[in-house]
């Protein structure tokens, strides 16, 4: 009894996918492309004028995907050239230099850009965002450090990676889970998954962070108006406490910023031992008293603000 040979499985049908770039001119998009479909570094700069197209097949799984790649200029002259771009895309390269922090803080102006042109925000969720911490071969010129990107990023359920267009670090990295997670969108009816990036951490975390980071001086830091009570700066330290502790916060940063509120507070306490201690000279008949010079009465005075 002759029994039938099991079937061949057939591969699932090829992708046609649409990805683009953007970022500020000379942050190194062309390169990042470059480096990953061509496998070079090209040292010279040569500026993108208005769009550069390309064409890559990559293998993800059991699926080959067609990716059709519209990397844009990054100079404000080319926008009418590059809102004919951004409808139907299936993924986003945000790319900034760890050198230059106006590239940085220019992405949410990229984002902006972005949705001013694509519309409604189910268009935004119906595409992959990949965020590329670009040159960071270049350590003695970067600004913006890894927690800081990664914080941005991943608040905003992003990936993040950290790239070298000149040696190649982190591009392959990048791009694998790039394509993964536009083939998993896909399959999933075009939709990101919800476990896409596990955040882990709340927008209240993320903002927090931001803030001390970004803080001009103490009272910014607490998140208190200048001239604060004494009652309203421990209550803030008290809620930094709780929402920035390593058991309860694991967001980019919040270690470092959990540290420098410990040392404000540290501070504080030793300034205000230090104000006690003067207070009580000043108010005592000990010969140590008299030689109070208007310094020490000017930190007496300030004690009414720790």
């Amino acid at each position: 009894m002759e029994t039938n040979p099991p079937k061949r499985r057939d591969n699932k049908k090829s992708l046609r996918v649409k990805v683009i770039s953007l970022g500020n001119a000379e942050v190194g998009k062309s390169c990042i492309i470059k480096r990953y479909c061509e496998k070079r570094f090209v040292p010279k700069y040569l500026a993108t004028i208005g769009i550069d197209y390309g064409v890559t097949k990559v293998q993800v799984r059991d699926r080959e995907i067609k990716v059709n790649i519209f990397d844009m200029a990054g100079h404000p002259f080319f926008y009418e050239v590059r809102n004919e771009f951004y409808k139907d895309s299936q993924g986003v390269l945000l790319v900034y230099d760890v050198g230059l922090r106006e590239s940085f803080d220019a992405l949410d102006s990229w984002l902006g850009e972005m949705k001013q042109e694509m519309g409604s925000q189910a268009n935004m969720d119906s595409i992959v965002f990949v965020v590329c911490a670009n040159k960071v071969d270049l350590t003695k010129r970067r600004v913006v450090d890894e927690g800081e990107g990664r914080l941005w990023a991943e608040s905003r359920g992003f990936h993040y990676f950290e790239t070298s267009a000149q040696s190649g670090e982190g591009i392959n990295e990048m791009f694998q889970a790039f394509f993964s997670s536009i083939t998993d969108m896909c399959e999933n009816g075009g939709k990101r998954p919800v476990s896409e990036v596990s955040v882990g951490f709340t927008k209240e975390q993320a903002d927090t962070i931001r803030r001390i980071r970004n803080s001009k001086d103490s009272w910014d830091m607490l998140g208190v108006k200048p001239g604060a009570t004494r009652e309203e700066v421990n209550k803030a330290y008290r809620k930094l406490a709780v929402l920035l502790h390593p058991d309860k916060c694991v967001a980019p940063g919040s270690e470092d910023a959990f540290k420098a509120v410990g040392f404000l507070l540290g501070l504080t306490c030793s300034v205000r031992h230090l104000l006690l201690h003067i207070s009580s000279l000043l108010k005592s008949s000990s010969p140590h008293s008299a030689s109070l010079c208007s310094v020490c009465r000017f930190w007496f005075f300030l004690s009414s603000f720790f």
